[in-house]
């Protein structure tokens, strides 16, 4: 249950990841302050979810022998066959933070969720690996440290959002949810109550505002609060936009979302085809986080 919730402005970080450690530090300890003073809890370990498109997902494979009394199968062989799925090669700038089993055979049978109780020599398992970079990940720590809290837990970011939005239909039959961000968008699909694929791509609402900025001949305030206020997609646009005592061309404006929406569209479909699941998807896409609240975008999707 959740008892106590805080946010604060975060201007230390680009694109997911930490470029100024101190603002970073600065936008924690203001955001636990209001969340301790809320839920009257001290916090000093946190799960800490990890953002940017140094964050990738593969899938790996673990066996080991039974060796225990009947051939049973324990809770300590389960941990020791999804530690043998760890065992891969990495480059050493690269560490795990996440270890996904999809499903387990016993002796050549397959699809089996929780192997505990069941009998057999010989147990594997299917897994996604989400790894991160280990210096990434150091500066998240050094922000973290100087806001006096300890990472009890890394997950990868979009996680949270699947998790929250997703019913298990959903999970079953195949659903992405696709986490439209200010700096990243971050895609997660699901199958068969699984994890199947984890993807972050560099681009997000940010960048609307940063073309706005550029195409509107503007500054990024003015630019950010045209697009909360009057971006749109697919709809008739009125003729002008009038703003702090200037006049901006509405049809621009649309024409200059619209484009960027487009490519980031198109970005996701090309992380959805990596993983042959390009219009396969018989729950279809999720879309939440700050990007979703365009209005529009459901059917400006559907129809690109």
């Amino acid at each position: 249950s959740v008892v106590g919730v805080g946010t604060a402005p975060n201007n230390g970080m680009r694109k997911g990841t930490v470029v100024h450690a101190d603002e970073v530090a600065n936008a924690i300890v203001a955001a636990l302050d209001e969340a301790e003073r809320v839920s009257g809890l001290h916090v000093r370990q946190a799960t800490v979810l990890v953002n940017g498109a140094h964050v990738t997902s593969q899938s790996s494979t673990g066996v080991v022998a039974i060796s225990g009394a009947g051939r049973q199968i324990t809770d300590e062989d389960r941990q020791r066959v999804e530690e043998a799925a760890t065992v891969i090669q990495m480059p050493a700038n690269r560490e795990i933070i996440q270890v996904f089993a999809k499903n387990y055979r016993i002796d050549g049978q397959d699809n089996i969720k929780d192997p505990v109780g069941m009998q057999g020599v010989r147990l594997e398992v299917d897994a996604l690996i989400i790894s991160a970079s280990s210096p990434v990940l150091r500066n998240v720590d050094l922000a973290l440290e100087r806001a006096g809290i300890t990472a009890k837990n890394r997950a990868t970011a979009g996680l949270a959002s699947a998790e929250a939005v997703l019913d298990r239909t959903q999970k079953e039959t195949g659903t992405a949810v696709v986490d439209f961000g200010a700096g990243t968008t971050n895609i997660i699909i699901m199958e068969e109550g699984e994890i199947e694929y984890v993807a972050v791509l560099p681009v997000g609402s940010q960048h609307i505002t940063n073309d706005l900025a550029i195409g509107l001949k503007t500054d990024l305030e003015v630019a950010e609060k045209i697009k909360c206020k009057y971006a749109s997609l697919g709809a008739e646009s009125v003729e002008n936009i009038e703003f702090n005592g200037q006049s901006y061309d509405a049809h621009l404006v649309q024409v200059i979302v619209e484009a960027r929406v487009e490519e980031i569209l198109e970005l996701i479909e090309r992380e959805f085809a990596r993983v042959k699941k390009a219009r396969k998807l018989p729950g279809g896409v999720v879309f939440v986080g700050g990007g979703s609240h365009l209005p529009g975008l459901a059917n400006f999707a559907k129809e690109k």
